[in-house]
C-alpha cells in the first residue's frame, strides 16, 4: 500500500531530527528518546517508522547519499577537463560533507562492521563510474596535458583528500588547536587548497 501524505510527511520529519541530532552527538551518542523528542513524536512511533537506531541511521545515509552521488557522479562523466572536474568533484564533495559531517564516519564504520554494507551502497542507480574519468585522464596523459599518472590513482588521490579531514576531524583540530569555527573556515579554504595542490601536481 502506498504511503499516505502524512506518512510521508512524519517519515520526513524523522529524518530530519535524526540527522540533527547524529550531527550533534554520532552515532553511538544519539539516543532514540532524544530523537523523537527532536521529531516532536513519541518513542513508540519512531519504533513503528524504525525498531531501532542501526536502521534510522542508515535510512539518513541514504537520503544524505542519494543527494551526493548524482552530483559526482555527473561531474565524473561530463564532458568537462580533469582539471575541471578536479576543482568541481572538490568543491561539491566538501560543501556537502560540510552539512553532512557525519557521513564518512559512518561509511568506513560501516565497513569495518560490515563488509556487505558496500553492496548496498552500490545499488544506487547514481553511483559514480569511473570509467569515462579514467579514459580521460589516459587521453589527457598521452595529449601531454597531464603528466603520467593512473586514473585510478588520481581518483584515490582526490578523495583522500577530501575525505581525510572529516574522518579526523578531532585529531586535526587537536594538532592544530582551532575550534569548530576554525575548522569550518579551514574546510571552505581546502576547497581551492586541495584543487590547486592536486592540479599543480599532475599537470604539465
Amino acid at each position: 500500500m502506498a504511503k499516505t501524505n502524512k506518512n510521508q510527511d512524519t517519515e520526513g520529519q524523522i529524518l530530519n531530527a535524526a540527522e540533527n541530532v547524529f550531527q550533534k552527538k554520532g552515532m553511538d551518542g544519539a539516543r532514540m528518546q532524544e530523537i523523537a523528542d527532536e521529531a516532536g513524536i513519541n518513542k513508540a512511533m519512531l519504533h513503528y517508522y524504525y525498531r531501532n537506531k542501526q536502521l534510522l541511521f542508515e535510512a539518513v545515509f541514504t537520503k544524505a547519499f542519494s543527494l551526493l552521488a548524482p552530483q559526482l557522479n555527473k561531474i565524473l562523466n561530463d564532458d568537462s577537463s580533469i582539471e575541471d572536474k578536479v576543482k568541481n568533484f572538490t568543491h561539491n564533495y566538501i560543501t556537502f560533507i560540510s552539512k553532512h559531517p557525519y557521513l564518512p564516519n559512518f561509511i568506513i564504520q560501516e565497513l569495518n562492521r560490515n563488509p556487505k554494507f558496500f553492496e548496498k551502497i552500490q545499488q544506487n542507480a547514481a553511483f559514480p563510474t569511473l570509467d569515462k574519468f579514467k579514459n580521460q585522464v589516459t587521453l589527457e596523459v598521452e595529449k601531454g596535458i597531464l603528466k603520467p599518472i593512473d586514473g585510478e590513482q588520481l581518483f584515490v588521490n582526490i578523495i583522500s583528500l577530501n575525505i581525510f579531514p572529516f574522518v579526523a576531524t578531532p585529531l586535526i583540530k587537536g594538532f592544530l588547536k582551532i575550534d569548530d569555527k576554525a575548522f569550518k573556515k579551514m574546510m571552505e579554504d581546502r576547497k581551492v587548497s586541495v584543487s590547486e595542490f592536486i592540479i599543480n601536481s599532475i599537470k604539465k
